[in-house]
């Protein structure tokens, strides 16, 4: 059932409301943190404290010179790249299981694409924006997982994406621990909607895998259903294709509705189209829908739910989505 969530992995950057261990000795409160907390297995790390830099500590910085990038301390003069580029081998070969990460804007160790670099090491040198050394090692490695920072975690269409993943990555991965086709058949049937509404291509790519009409072995099938789930939820979905998907799932009641109930919905749509309400608004009536009609598909698509409830925040509009 799409109620029933397993608890994702996610790596979070220490500071971001885990420990006083910014440059500065600061902790960053992190409403967001706070609030996942009863539903995901954090993993906090400060790979700058892990590489033997205290708390508080001098500044460090990127600096881009002939051609590399150097993590440097300009009050001492040191290059820490390497005892970095060390630790960050070595934990993230640690991880058994993860399904996203959660790290710090704007570091230069933990930053995902925003991150200051220097281009040289003389003071005054022009700067432009890149990836911490830490977040870009995770995004090279974790390509196809979710990777977010505090900063862009406000935006409503990003925070919902990546709720949206981590727990499907999360569902996944049981998939995985089981080792069944069955299991594997289930989950997608389960995923229907909702990768519908992110990429019909990959969807429908997906689908066929699952089918397995060349009777591939479990490794062959997963591996391959892995690239394009991740794929499939690369971006975050148009709100135009979530309004097809809406239409599709109201179909299935076109037959029981009152003529009110259904213009209802359809203005509810055209609501969400003006960003005057968030997705969740037509979820819970389709989800009513669901339960009053017993309607069991649609009761078991992901779509409905693809998130706890209590991760919904009631001062979401709806606004700042992709169009």
């Amino acid at each position: 059932m799409p109620g029933n969530f397993p608890k994702p992995v996610v790596v979070v950057s220490k500071c971001l409301g885990f420990d006083s261990c910014r440059y500065d000795g600061s902790k960053i409160d992190t409403p967001f943190v706070e609030k996942l907390k009863a539903h995901v297995t954090f993993l906090p790390v400060c790979p700058e404290v892990e590489i033997g830099l205290g708390v508080p500590r001098k500044p460090i910085r990127i600096v881009f010179d002939s051609g590399k990038k150097a993590l440097y301390q300009p009050a001492t003069g040191k290059d820490f790249s390497g005892p970095m580029q060390s630790f960050v081998e070595t934990f993230l070969d640690s991880l058994a299981q993860v399904d996203g990460f959660f790290l710090k804007s704007r570091s230069p160790s933990c930053g995902v694409g925003d991150a200051k670099i220097h281009d040289g090491f003389e003071e005054g040198a022009r700067t432009f924006k890149g990836r911490g050394f830490f977040g870009d090692a995770v995004q090279e490695r974790f390509a196809g997982l979710p990777v977010e920072d505090e900063g862009r975690i406000r935006n409503f269409s990003i925070r919902e994406h990546f709720l949206s993943r981590i727990f499907l990555f999360a569902r996944f991965r049981e998939v995985k621990a089981n080792g069944t086709i069955q299991g594997l058949v289930n989950f997608h049937s389960a995923q229907k909607l909702l990768l519908m509404g992110y990429n019909q291509a990959q969807m429908r790519l997906a689908g066929k895998i699952v089918a397995n009409h060349e009777k591939a072995d479990w490794k062959t099938v997963v591996t391959s259903y892995e690239e394009h789930l991740e794929r499939a939820l690369a971006h975050p979905p148009r709100f135009t294709a979530m309004i097809n998907v809406l239409l599709h799932a109201f179909g299935g009641f076109s037959e029981v509705l009152s003529k009110e109930e259904k213009a209802f919905f359809l203005e509810s749509i055209e609501e969400y189209r003006d960003e005057r309400i968030p997705l969740s608004v037509l979820l819970h009536i389709l989800r009513a829908w669901s339960i009053r009609y017993k309607n069991n598909y649609l009761l078991g698509q992901t779509f409905l739910q693809p998130y706890p409830l209590e991760l919904v925040e009631i001062s979401d509009s709806g606004k700042g989505r992709d169009r």
